[in-house]
């Protein structure tokens, strides 16, 4: 098990850290044989497992911010104005009944409250309190007709050349109890470099996959026609799809 989480996970490490134009960086055959290990790794524990649970005792002092910067577009500067007031969740795509959820109804909704740790491909951890709905409830509301495959996360953030940051996830992981649309960060709400108003939160796998500044989700058949095809911004630069810690 030890060397399969190995395996699945080298392919995020490989391209986080290795120097672009190494050999082994490139080497087709080298990530054809990570991203077999990648799909054993998600079929044996992706759907089963559950992260560590742990005690306010062991909160964080400090929980680096770590990621794209803060989107500066002029619809998520207003938003922010009048506190996302104004914020709705879009839910569709493949759905019988398509959402826009006001961030006070997400609010009335949320029932996940628990710590747990959260694993940045980089090499840090911490650990933090988040609170919020789980994403099954709300796509149990909007119900995906029996063609949808993944759910999408589509952000308010880009890398600065127009590229928008995405996300994905199977509907197996999605439906992950623990898998839920964080609104809180140690009983604050989440400020807007940590994601405001709603951030996803994947504490099953690394720290890229837990998206943030969440505006749409959009239930798809396949991710073919999103980005590169691979499944999220990250993915799109070598970063392995399923990240299972």
């Amino acid at each position: 098990m030890n060397r399969k989480i190995f395996l699945a996970s080298g392919a995020a490490a490989l391209a986080a850290c290795s120097p672009i134009g190494t050999k082994l960086n490139n080497s087709a055959g080298f990530h054809s044989a990570l991203e077999s290990a990648e799909a054993l790794n998600e079929r044996v524990i992706g759907t089963r497992g559950r992260a560590r649970l742990y005690s306010p005792a062991d909160i964080s002092a400090d929980f680096p911010v770590n990621s794209l910067d803060t989107p500066s577009t002029g619809e998520y500067e207003r938003l922010a104005a009048n506190g996302f007031r104004s914020y709705k969740l879009v839910v569709d795509g493949l759905v019988d009944h398509p959402q826009a959820l006001p961030l006070a109804h997400l609010q009335h909704l949320s029932n996940v409250d628990e710590i747990t740790r959260h694993d940045c491909v980089e090499g840090w951890s911490a650990i933090a309190r988040w609170q919020g709905v789980r994403l099954s409830t709300i796509l149990a509301m909007a119900a995906p007709k029996p063609q949808a495959r993944y759910v999408v996360f589509h952000s308010y953030d880009s890398d600065g050349n127009g590229t928008l940051y995405y996300e994905s996830l199977s509907l197996e992981q999605a439906a992950h109890p623990q898998t839920l649309l964080a609104l809180r960060q140690n009983a604050k709400p989440i400020t807007p470099d940590r994601g405001a108003p709603v951030r996803l939160k994947v504490p099953t796998q690394l720290g890229y996959k837990s998206a943030k500044w969440v505006r749409r989700i959009e239930v798809v058949a396949s991710m073919r026609p999103l980005g590169s095809g691979k499944g999220g911004y990250w993915e799109d630069q070598g970063y392995e799809w399923y990240a299972g810690i």
